[in-house]
């Protein structure tokens, strides 16, 4: 017998924008949260990108399972309206940079003593304190502050950035980690909270490969170890050629380096000193890298794949997108879904990657056009008669 998501009954007030607010509240929606989505009357900024070829879909992604109303937070009339939904609401969610909800005379403070059972979550870039507080802060900006950059890519070359945008949802997964921990406590002291998490903090502890080889090497420059450990504690641990792309292995355990001869047919190596150990190994990459590259080179991805997996050596092939939107295994489970989008047509949407035991499997409800849901949370929900509602049209609140 399904049973009823863990935050069903939740109520919502998505004041986020872009990736990192909006994952944390699409993960709340997915876990059966209704959440209220509040954009400006010109929409949320991701819309916006919309106008550049296929960048409508990442807010298709993250904005799937609310409701989407428009309201100008500057006019009194909009503030007025916010704050009543607030006072019904049970979180609310912004990643605003610190200081334009009070500028609103929306801040935490405000609200929290209108509702005092209110979950107030802030998304920052660097915090709310500290001597980096007020600067800009987008993905770009913390991967370059935080050593993320400074990390990845090739030690010949420039830094790089890391393809997906990891501070953004890093955050974004963190803030939610904070909310159902603040809810949680609720339930204990019937008292809400403010909690805020920092994109800049979240990240660090991703880079403890790069630190222990930091800190062992006494703290000089870390080199940039390409697709290398970037402790340069494992090996073999890259990406290795194959006759029809590439291919990531790793040897974590002695176990592993021994099935991987075995399935290169070179057991001969067995005795190589060069080779006896992880250290030995570690010292002698480049022979390492060499000799398995000679070998992969000689089959394809797919050929690979069998033979290492039969020998149960850790390895992937190294797949394009088009290849993993229509990955059977995540298809399979639920996590990827083909939607029809009302916006933009066929699409593959994600689910949340977190299950629950005996859950009834959430229907995925794509995004909508801005303000779609104006009529039904403001009457139906809020409560507002047909003549207020009509008012907050005429004086341009909504």
């Amino acid at each position: 017998m399904a049973q009823r998501l863990p935050l069903d009954g939740v109520t919502v007030i998505d004041l986020g924008q872009i990736y990192n607010g909006p994952y944390a509240t699409f993960l709340m929606a997915m876990a059966g949260a209704r959440v209220i989505k509040i954009e400006p009357k010109s929409g949320e900024n991701m819309r916006r990108r919309g106008e550049v070829g296929g960048a409508m879909v990442p807010f298709a992604m993250l904005n799937s399972n609310k409701e989407f109303v428009t309201l100008d937070l500057k006019s009194r009339a909009g503030h007025d309206i916010a704050l009543r939904m607030i006072e019904r609401a049970d979180v609310v969610v912004e990643n605003f940079a610190p200081g334009v909800m009070e500028r609103l005379e929306l801040g935490a403070e405000r609200l929290m003593e209108a509702n005092p059972r209110l979950i107030y979550a802030a998304g920052t870039g660097y915090g709310r304190s500290g001597p980096y507080r007020d600067f800009p802060a987008m993905d770009l900006t913390i991967q370059a502050m935080s050593g993320i950059m400074a990390t990845t890519g090739y030690p010949d070359r420039p830094p790089v950035k890391a393809g997906p945008a990891v501070a953004d949802f890093f955050g974004g997964v963190h803030l939610y980690g904070a909310i159902a921990t603040a809810l949680y406590d609720r339930e204990r002291t019937g008292k809400g909270r403010f909690v805020e998490v920092s994109m800049y903090d979240s990240v660090y502890a991703s880079l403890s490969s790069a630190l222990g080889l930091h800190f062992g090497g006494g703290e000089e420059a870390t080199p940039r170890t390409g697709n290398r450990h970037s402790g340069m504690a494992e090996a073999p641990y890259n990406v290795y050629e194959a006759s029809d792309g590439y291919l990531a292995l790793i040897c974590v355990s002695e176990t592993h380096w021994a099935s991987l001869l075995k399935a290169m047919g070179r057991e001969d190596l067995d005795d190589d000193p060069r080779l006896g150990s992880l250290k030995a190994r570690v010292e002698n990459i480049d022979f390492v890298d060499e000799t398995i590259t000679a070998w992969t080179r000689q089959f394809t991805r797919s050929e690979l794949d069998e033979k290492l997996k039969a020998h149960r050596v850790p390895c992937a092939q190294v797949r394009d997108l088009g290849e993993v939107v229509h990955d059977p295994h995540m298809h399979a489970r639920g996590m990827l879904r083909e939607v029809h989008h009302p916006l933009l047509g066929d699409l593959v949407l994600p689910a949340s990657p977190m299950r629950y035991d005996g859950e009834a499997r959430e229907d995925l409800n794509p995004s909508k056009q801005l303000g779609a849901d104006n009529a039904a949370v403001y009457k139906d929900w809020l409560g507002l008669d047909e003549e207020e509602f009509q008012e907050l049209k005429d004086t341009g609140a909504i």
